[in-house]
Parts: C-alpha cells; structure tokens; sequence
C-alpha cells in the first residue's frame, strides 16, 4: 500500500540563512583619505610629491598651484586632479576665505580602463552640478569619520565624483570672448552676492548690459539661466552651513537669501529631496583641517 505524501513545510525567510551578494573584484580604483580644508589666511601649500591622484574641489575662495612647473588657478566650483609622481605646491599663500575639499586615490594597473571602458576626466575642470559634486565629497567625508576608510563604497563614490568632472566645461573655454567674459563676470557676481535680493535685472544693471541679452549669453555658456543659478548658489550654501551645524534652520535660511524660511525649506526639500533638518543628522559630521 502506497504511504500518503506528507506536506513539505516551504522554510520561511526567517528559517533560511541570509542570502549575501558576493562581489569578486572592486572597481580597480582604491580610495585612501580626504578632508576638507578651511584657511586661517596664513601658509602656503607645500611643494611635494606624492605617489597617488589627489582630487581637489575648490568650495570658496581661489586656490593657486602649479604641477609641475605648470600653473593652476582654481576657482570656487572647479576641481584640479594632480598626478602621481609629479612636483606640486602652492604658488602664493592661502587666501582667508580659501575652502576646499580633497581625496586621494590611487589607480593600479589592472584598474586601469580598457578602450571602450573609459571616463574622459579634465584635469581642471569647472563642475557643472556643484551641489551634486559638493554632496558627494560630503558623504565621502561623513562615512570616513564614521567607519574609517572603506576600500569599495568609497572606491565607488570617487568614481561619482569623477563621473561628475566628465560633465564639466574647461574652465579656459569658458572667458574667451566678449560674451563668455560677460556670462564669466554674472556668475562671478552670483558667487559673492546670492545672499542679496538678486534678479537677472539686477545683476544686469550691475554689469551695465541688457538683462534679455545677459540671460540668453548666461544660458548659452553655462547650461542654465540666471535665477537657476542663484537657487544652485544658495542651496550649495545652505547645504554648507546646514553641515557645519552652527546655527538654525532659520538663520541659514536668512544667510543663504531668504527672507522667508518657510520658502527656503520648500526650496529646499525641492533641490535636495529631504528637509533641512534631515540633510543636517545625514551630513553634520565631516572631517576638517586648517592651515
């Protein structure tokens, strides 16, 4: 006589041993150490060489090096990645409102790209999304605190931020000609005057130009218009301070531009997905060195 089946018991997932994901091989780049740099107005960065990449992220101020014998004057919201095995140091001394972040990466043999396999990365490059750019090396920064140097989350946000300079203009193209200089002096008046009740108007009537033509040259050279610019501006800013941890939500919103701190927690939970206060517990510690 045939025995009757018995019911299999299918094991539920608390029964089974947690499936991993085994990855056999990182992405060839290896992460070291990054910081950010904050000025004191005193010092001069020091001529050395060193035997892995560096990524510089200038945030404020100008950064001036040369590698090399070559010479790089890095402005706020461009990046400079030097090489191993080449001669660098500064070639005049810290300004005081110089800030900067910095990685160092190493890139063996084996990590190298294969045709086909490639990212075109500008060694000097003027950064398209800042605030992306900024976040990345701000999460970088938090987990290295936090954790240490991890060898493959941090090998793949590096790979981010590079991702990011293939985005990039070359910043010597960019102030060739009578409307790249005019685009070039607009953005430089948003960098020091975005905290300030600013319009296309008002920006115009600061450089003397007719605010339809400076919209359309501003638009052409930089990929975005005039108030885009201003609302990147401000929420880099904010996202900044709200890092730094010093003061309120609505200080930083009156720092950054606004007069109405319910507008600015709108904007920006708009830009960066989250509010305030949760873009603060997710970035407010970060690693920090000073000359």
């Amino acid at each position: 006589m045939k025995k009757p089946q018995q019911n299999r018991q299918i094991p539920t997932f608390r029964e089974m041993d947690n499936p991993t994901l085994q990855l056999l091989s990182s992405p060839g780049l290896v992460a070291s150490n990054g910081g950010l740099f904050v000025s004191r107005g005193t010092g001069v960065h020091p001529s050395r060489v060193i035997q892995s990449y560096e990524l510089i992220y200038v945030r404020q101020g100008m950064l001036n090096l040369h590698e090399e014998g070559r010479q790089f004057d890095v402005a706020a919201g461009e990046t400079l990645l030097l090489w191993p095995g080449r001669l660098h140091g500064g070639t005049s001394p810290f300004a005081p409102e110089l800030q900067f972040y910095w990685v160092h990466f190493s890139l063996p043999e084996t990590g190298r790209a294969k045709p086909g396999d490639s990212l075109a990365v500008p060694q000097h490059a003027l950064i398209e999304r800042r605030d992306h750019l900024a976040g990345l090396f701000q999460r970088l920064l938090n987990d290295q605190e936090i954790y240490g140097v991890q060898p493959l989350p941090d090998s793949l946000t590096i790979l981010l931020m590079l991702w990011e300079l293939t985005r990039s203009r070359i910043p010597t193209q960019t102030h060739d000609g009578a409307p790249q200089r005019l685009a070039a002096s607009a953005d430089r008046w948003i960098r020091t005057h975005f905290h300030e009740a600013t319009s296309a108007s008002t920006i115009a009537a600061q450089l003397g130009c007719n605010a339809d033509y400076l919209g359309r040259v501003f638009r052409t050279v930089y990929g975005r218009t005039l108030t885009d610019a201003v609302h990147e501006r401000r929420m880099l800013h904010a996202a900044i301070l709200l890092a730094e941890g010093r003061l309120t939500i609505a200080q930083v919103a009156h720092e950054s531009g606004f007069e109405d701190s319910g507008h600015f927690r709108r904007l920006f939970k708009r830009s960066k997905g989250m509010t305030p206060n949760a873009f603060r517990r997710l970035h407010l510690r970060v690693h920090v060195n000073t000359a």
